[in-house]
């Protein structure tokens, strides 16, 4: 199986205690920000601190023009208005580079996982390259 690896900017995060389960990513297409995957692993506890630290306060508003999203796709990626309540958002400031299988049909990606974050990226109306 080949990995992609594409760079995209953190809209939000699930909480879980004093950390969080899933960072909330995303690209820019015409200068919307578009949900692409919660990214659960790659994370370890220092870069989950550090990530925190770089994303900030939460914010009132979902920086992604297209969520909610109605329905689940085949491997549970979508993130319904029921979800949203549990979200926490952040300005999308801060950028990642998320390794994944590929892009499904719903055009989220599949299996992401956390490489690193790219401070050499700007995220103002950032389009990754694929």
């Amino acid at each position: 199986m080949s990995w992609a690896r594409v760079e995209f900017v953190v809209g939000g995060y699930r909480p879980i205690d004093h950390d969080f389960d899933a960072l909330l990513v995303g690209n820019y297409e015409r200068r919307k920000l578009l949900f692409a995957a919660k990214v659960r692993s790659g994370f370890r506890p220092a870069t989950r601190a550090d990530i925190l630290k770089r994303i900030g306060p939460p914010t009132e508003r979902c920086p992604f023009a297209d969520l909610p999203r109605e329905g689940r796709g085949r491997f549970s990626e979508g993130i319904t208005a029921e979800d949203m309540a549990e979200l926490r958002w952040v300005k999308p400031r801060v950028v990642v580079e998320v390794a994944f299988v590929e892009w499904t049909d719903s055009g989220l990606l599949r299996h992401p996982s956390f490489v690193a974050v790219r401070d050499d990226k700007r995220s103002a109306g950032f389009v990754p390259h694929i």
